[in-house]
């Protein structure tokens, strides 16, 4: 039977023109976006993972700039601690050679004098950012750097640190009016050479450098050891962000290819839905035909 007051035909090819405009317009979407998972009404499960990934991801970023300042204070005080090993061993040098019964003590004096200047010198210039791990009180709580940000399996979030006992390994506890007092170098601050001086005086001088040179490669050796463990978080800091962004890739990122082919199918599929739409309208008009 046909109607002119119902025309189903029509209704049925405006229907099918209505889901291949919806499907177009969606892949259109995901065409000019890049993302098959652009919003919570996408995909609710991919999009609350990706939501928290990026998050973490954006955390870990933040947690390698901040590895990066620590890297940054390592440096300067690893500089700083190499410095004075070499000033040590020059006062070192020096001390040996006052062992020799015809040297001028007095002028070694005066060298070791300049030497000692330097490194005061070296440890209140050891400073970056304002924090001196060179110059510091025994007493002083362990300093910390940020290596890394985790998730743990709870969901709780914890940003991990790497400890230093700048304390224990200070060159100084103070400088006051540029003169280094304490620390690993105090005994050194305090050798003083005179005519008088004797080849005892001359041998607990150099057992006090041997010591401090002994304390200074224990604390030269806790800095490398933090450089290295501060280069390799680094490392896998990158590894592991890259790991993350391609994560969140797989889930919410739109296969171009696959896109484009739905693409060129839907807008032909919208020229013959609407061609059929045309055809079902012209369908009633036959019925005039039977009235001539």
């Amino acid at each position: 039977m046909t109607s002119i007051l119902t025309n189903t035909s029509a209704m049925s090819a405006l229907q099918t023109l209505r889901n291949i405009n919806t499907n177009l317009a969606d892949t259109q979407d995901r065409v000019s976006s890049g993302f098959r998972v652009g919003e919570a009404a996408d995909n609710v499960a991919y999009w609350s993972i990706s939501t928290t990934m990026n998050s973490d991801n954006k955390a870990l970023n933040a947690a390698s700039d901040a590895l990066g300042v620590g890297a940054a204070k390592v440096d300067t005080a690893y500089a700083a601690m190499e410095s004075a090993i070499d000033v040590v061993n020059e006062i070192k040098a020096k001390l040996v050679t006052a062992t020799e019964t015809s040297t001028d003590k007095d002028q070694i004096q005066l060298e070791i004098g300049k030497l000692q200047e330097q490194l005061s010198s070296i440890g209140q210039a050891a400073s970056f950012s304002g924090e001196n791990w060179m110059v510091a009180s025994a007493s002083a709580s362990n300093t910390t750097v940020v290596d890394g940000f985790v998730r743990n399996d709870d969901g709780t979030v914890k940003v991990t640190t790497a400890e230093y006992k700048v304390g224990s390994y200070a060159l100084f506890e103070s400088v006051t009016d540029g003169v280094g007092t304490g620390g690993i170098l105090g005994s050194v601050m305090g050798i003083k050479l005179t005519s008088a001086s004797t080849a005892g005086d001359i041998s607990g001088y150099l057992d006090q450098v041997e010591t401090a040179l002994s304390e200074m490669t224990i604390a030269g050796a806790a800095l490398g050891a933090l450089s290295t463990r501060i280069d390799l978080q680094d490392d896998f800091a990158n590894k592991l962000s890259d790991s993350l962004e391609a994560g969140v890739s797989r889930l919410v990122d739109a296969d171009m290819e696959e896109e484009s082919a739905k693409l060129s199918a839907l807008q032909t599929q919208q020229q013959l839905a609407i061609q059929s739409l045309s055809i079902a309208n012209s369908s009633s008009q036959n019925i005039l035909t039977l009235f001539q």
